[in-house]
């Protein structure tokens, strides 16, 4: 046999074959200067056949017979679509070397490089082709499977059960006086409510507050504002009007209550990332790495969870006017000032902010008015504001509280001074008129006003005595809540809740 090292370069083995012809003419091209590009073909086959390393360019026939062979093979690898369109070369034999020549330094040449790219090119797309087949079974799988289990029309895509730690304090008074942040750890896509619980509800006295918002673009997704009576031991699930649509977006709950009573909302189970554990404005021992107690829900809106006891609709929505409602931060309640009208000259402090209860103390005076008054801490686009007060002592003497606004360019002495003048005060749209506290229980002292501020306003609040003592009168005022409205632009989050 004769050594490859022996062989013309032209007649060293092709590493593809470019060539078609049929088996009949193999004599015709053996010892040929393209033998070593040649791909032979059985003659009267009718499928497809099998071009392994062949990428034809030409095809090249020495009778009538191989000829109309050859037409009748190409005919069907045209089904392929991955080959050029292959002429049929008719040549005579042993009158063909020029022709020889010619088509080797055409297919050993730059037709012949660009033949290869075009192979190797046609290869990858095959191999991407079967990967593309492949990923579509594995997505026709998945689809399968997420079809069977949304036969329900609400799923419940994440859960945070409640756990009961011997330790718990409670967060009812946090809540009374500051709020929680919980971000959701899911896409907001899909998400058509969620529901929270709650280990105690009061029978009255107060309302939860509960805010869903983009924490993205600060943009308002729902509010739901819930009387207790409302609202059940358990799970108690928040329905919005519209499942979330649009680019995946990062959830923030934020939760609030009011009155005089706690409510006993749960907690989960510690947990190791601090990102998705509760937040709020002041610290509490309870909130150490734990998550409020929540479930997620994705679906169609509307449909109360089969588990939940009851289905809360919210009170205002994205594309509605937003409201607010929030408590006073504790470092503006820190800004109190003496703002008092009175003859008398104590020697005890009379307004004072008292740290570990969030709270503001205003002991009235036997003449005059008492009066601390915080600058700018009512916004624009406040429509409502309430606080509970009592005297903070079993033997405190009844005193008188109210509230007063006036714009934040004014002095607020000048505006006590009026109201002490004005005897008896009745309640005006900035004056919330007097009311009489005691010790034996809190009251609730609320302003409501006829339409929204339009500009920032100072806040005072006033005591004074109602009878011939003032004795261990030590006026508390606390949970300061704002009720805030503003038109809410699709997209924006431009109103920022303290």
């Amino acid at each position: 046999m004769q050594d490859e090292m022996s062989l013309a370069p032209w007649q060293l083995p092709a590493g593809r074959k470019l060539v078609l012809a049929s088996e009949q003419d193999r004599e015709a091209l053996a010892g040929s200067s393209i033998e070593h590009l040649v791909r032979y073909l059985e003659p009267g086959s009718t499928g497809i056949p099998v071009l392994r390393n062949t990428f034809p360019l030409l095809a090249v026939a020495f009778s009538k017979e191989s000829e109309a062979s050859l037409k009748t093979i190409l005919s069907s690898i045209r089904q392929l679509r991955t080959v050029p369109e292959v002429e049929v070369l008719r040549l005579e034999a042993g009158k063909s070397e020029k022709a020889f020549e010619l088509m080797r330094a055409l297919l050993d040449g730059g037709v012949g490089r660009v033949a290869s790219f075009s192979a190797s090119f046609t290869a990858e797309l095959a191999l991407l082709r079967r990967e593309r087949e492949a990923l579509l079974e594995n997505y026709r799988a998945l689809e399968d499977a997420f079809q069977a289990r949304n036969w329900e029309p609400l799923a419940e895509t994440f859960v945070h059960d409640p756990y009961v730690d011997p330790k718990d304090e409670g967060i009812g008074q946090l809540l009374a006086s500051g709020f929680i942040d919980q971000l959701l750890p899911v896409s907001s896509l899909g998400v058509a409510g969620i529901a929270l619980h709650l280990s105690s509800v009061p029978k009255d006295g107060g309302a939860l507050s509960v805010t869903l918002s983009y924490v993205e673009s600060e943009e308002t997704v729902a509010e739901w504002t819930v009387d207790y009576k409302n609202l059940v031991t358990g799970w108690n699930y928040f329905s919005l009007p519209r499942a979330c649509g649009g680019a995946a977006r990062t959830l923030r709950l934020r939760v609030s209550t009011s009155g005089t009573e706690t409510i006993g909302l749960s907690l989960g189970y510690p947990i190791a990332s601090e990102r998705y554990t509760t937040r709020s404005n002041v610290e509490h021992p309870d909130l150490d790495l734990r998550p409020l107690a929540f479930r997620v829900y994705t679906g169609v809106p509307g449909v109360a969870p089969t588990l939940a006891p009851n289905m809360i609709a919210p009170t205002s929505t994205q594309g509605t006017p937003r409201v607010q409602n929030y408590h006073l931060p504790v470092d503006l309640l820190k800004q109190v000032i003496d703002v008092s009208v009175s003859s008398i000259v104590p020697d005890f402090e009379t307004i004072s902010f008292l740290e570990h209860e969030h709270a503001l103390v205003c002991h009235p005076l036997p003449s005059g008015i008492t009066a601390g008054a915080i600058s700018g801490a009512v916004e624009a686009g406040t429509t409502s504001l309430s606080a509970n007060a009592i005297i903070d002592h079993p033997e405190g003497a009844p005193a008188a509280v109210s509230f007063l606004l006036a714009p934040a360019n004014t002095d607020p002495r000048s505006k006590v001074e009026e109201i002490e003048r004005s005897e008896p005060a009745f309640p005006t749209a900035m004056f919330s008129g007097w009311r009489e506290v005691g010790p034996e229980s809190p009251i609730s002292i609320n302003m409501q006003l006829d339409e929204p501020l339009g500009g920032p306003m100072d806040l005072m609040i006033l005591s004074r005595a109602v009878g011939d003592s003032v004795d261990f009168s030590w006026l508390k005022v606390s949970g300061f809540r704002i009720v805030r409205q503003s038109p809410a632009a699709a997209g924006t989050g431009d109103v920022h809740v303290q």
